[in-house]
């Protein structure tokens, strides 16, 4: 999934080369970018074309006002081009059963897109820690391991990568607030923090998880299973 940025004054759609060598490395699949144009795609013309949908992670926040939050504070980036292809496509990839995997904004669209909430900045709430990346720090240790996740045992994100415990990043200040009602949830962090979600009827694949896995994915054997289901999901869709 794609984010339309400006660049020099012109418009643009961008999206983070790691998600894209992701689905090549880790899911074996073809990656095919969506726009996110001011004149939506229709959702069913998206899916008649795709095996499966990678919902990537994004520095632009969901608009507060598709769940009812309070305004966004002065300086905060959004992208309501993507906000109005983002929504209504993943309640249509869940109608029609397409593998769905959503990663950090897409984690979070995911939980608006179902009726939930967000935490705009949960670094600030009492007794939650420190969830964003440190911008002067190099790459590597923005992306290093960050905290702890518990994972639920016997659930479908636990049956994927086989631990109940991993470290991982973290590089996000938006957070499941209210859950939406057909998630469940599926990793903690070790300050309550949803981190990970399946959708409860969902008939295959259709996970999400606030962390990037998709960061140097053949290198971490929990992210590589991630990719690697996906990408067996969608060969099965395909066939």
């Amino acid at each position: 999934m794609c984010d339309s940025k400006r660049i020099d004054g012109h418009p643009f759609q961008v999206v983070y080369e790691k998600y894209v060598t992701a689905v090549v490395d880790g899911s074996e699949a073809l990656p095919l970018l969506l726009p996110a144009l001011s004149k939506p795609l229709d959702p069913a013309d998206i899916l008649a074309a795709v095996d499966g949908v990678l919902m990537t992670g994004s520095r632009s926040n969901v608009h507060p006002g598709l769940y009812d939050g309070p305004p966004a504070r002065h300086g905060t980036l959004l992208d309501e081009q993507r906000d109005a292809t983002a929504l209504d496509l993943i309640r249509a990839a869940l109608d029609r059963g397409t593998p769905l995997f959503c990663i950090c904004r897409g984690f979070q669209e995911l939980n608006v897109a179902l009726g939930g909430t967000l935490h705009q900045h949960v670094h600030e709430i009492e007794g939650r820690g420190r969830h964003h990346e440190l911008a002067d720090d190099p790459l590597d240790a923005q992306y290093g391991p960050a905290h702890r996740v518990t994972i639920r045992r016997g659930g479908p994100l636990h049956r994927i990568v086989g631990v109940v415990e991993t470290d991982v990043n973290s590089l996000h200040r938006q957070a499941i607030d209210r859950l939406a009602d057909r998630l469940e949830a599926e990793a903690w962090a070790e300050d309550s923090t949803i981190e990970g979600v399946s959708v409860k009827d969902a008939p295959g694949f259709a996970l999400g998880v606030q962390w990037h896995p998709e960061w140097k994915v053949t290198e971490n054997p929990v992210s590589l299973r991630l990719f690697g289901a996906f990408g067996d999901a969608m060969r099965k869709a395909a066939s």
